[in-house]
């Protein structure tokens, strides 16, 4: 990646949704590395061990916790920080609790997706 590429981070507030995740708590740490200011939205720690947990990732941005079906909480924190750039990364994506709880699973990930979506629109 071109150095200036990089350089549009800093300075900037980053929302990444599932930040706890292993994929999400790398790109926090990437963000945070380039001087971005990152506000982390997860519903919870679902592996031990954790990247997340390991790194003190909590201490470096600010955590919430929720899960992105309540659209009033998603809606209040990108209306609070208005961010420069959202990485949308929350799922469910764990095959076997996919397969053991399909509905919950579609509920999260697509209902979850539409509510992060319909907040950037109308804010």
């Amino acid at each position: 990646m071109k150095i200036s590429l990089l350089k549009k981070f800093k300075n900037k507030t980053i929302i990444v949704t599932g930040h706890t995740g292993f994929k999400g708590s790398w790109l926090c740490l990437w963000l945070i590395s380039l001087g971005a200011r990152v506000i982390g939205v997860s519903d919870k720690i679902i592996s031990k061990p954790s990247n997340f947990e390991v790194n003190f990732i909590k201490n470096k941005i600010i955590d919430y916790r929720f899960n992105l079906k309540n659209k009033n909480k998603i809606k209040t924190i990108i209306s609070k920080y208005k961010p420069d750039f959202i990485f949308h990364l929350a799922a469910q994506s764990l095959v076997k609790k996919s397969y053991i709880f399909p509905s919950d699973t579609f509920e999260s990930n697509a209902i979850g997706t539409l509510n992060l979506l319909n907040s950037v629109k109308e804010l």
